[in-house]
């Protein structure tokens, strides 16, 4: 499965600190209902038995609401269930070595924070860039934020799409319109809210709006 451009327009990444008495297959759902257009399981800390039990899990919700799903970081995991694809860091494997592992038909992002990046990322095969902090955020205390010039400038310089991450939600995401992005990236602007599927609906008409400007 390759994404298609539309595909990254409100990309929903997973965290568990907002689970309460639900389970996060249950929060996912709660997000695809709303409108979420794809989803990237991020876990830090599960055991591996339980990892994978939760990516098949929620690897096959995601394929009933056909949108494409990814695994933050473990190549090995995304592998073994079958996962569309993977999104990997700058700390992570290259983005060719991903495509050896996976195969041509995965998905294959990776994290940029400056044009040289991308530009490498680009070089190596990656099929769309995550591009930030755009703005603070809690759930990476130690990412630096860039700047909108260089989320634009990244935009310019690349031909494979790139979407923006790191702090965004219903507040400040159209400050992030004309600088050539197709999506936005969000954890707390949906998974934290007590509507999730409500907050997702929102952000998704707010994302239409901000590729539009």
């Amino acid at each position: 499965m390759k994404c298609d451009k539309k595909d990254l327009l409100l990309y929903a990444v997973t965290d568990r600190s907002w689970l309460g008495e639900e389970t996060l297959c249950m929060q996912v759902e709660k997000a695809l209902r709303g409108g979420a257009t794809f989803v990237q399981l991020r876990e830090k800390y599960l055991t591996e038995e339980a990892f994978l039990a939760e990516a098949a899990e929620i690897k096959e919700l995601c394929k009933q609401y056909g949108v494409p799903f990814v695994i933050n970081d473990n190549v090995r995991i995304a592998k073994e269930i079958d996962a569309d694809g993977v999104h990997v860091g700058q700390d992570d494997m290259e983005a060719g070595n991903v495509r050896e592992i996976l195969g041509q038909d995965k998905i294959i992002g990776v994290s940029a924070h400056n044009v040289e990046e991308a530009l490498r990322a680009e070089a190596h095969g990656a099929d769309y860039l995550g591009v930030g902090a755009a703005f603070s955020t809690s759930s990476k205390p130690d990412a630096g934020n860039i700047s909108h010039d260089t989320i634009r400038a990244i935009c310019e310089a690349v031909k494979i799409p790139v979407i923006a991450i790191g702090g965004i939600n219903r507040e400040n995401i159209l400050q992030l319109g004309g600088n050539g992005l197709c999506g936005v990236a969000v954890i707390s602007a949906i998974f934290a809210q007590k509507d999730i599927e409500a907050a997702t609906a929102e952000l998704r008409k707010l994302s239409e709006q901000m590729i539009r400007v």
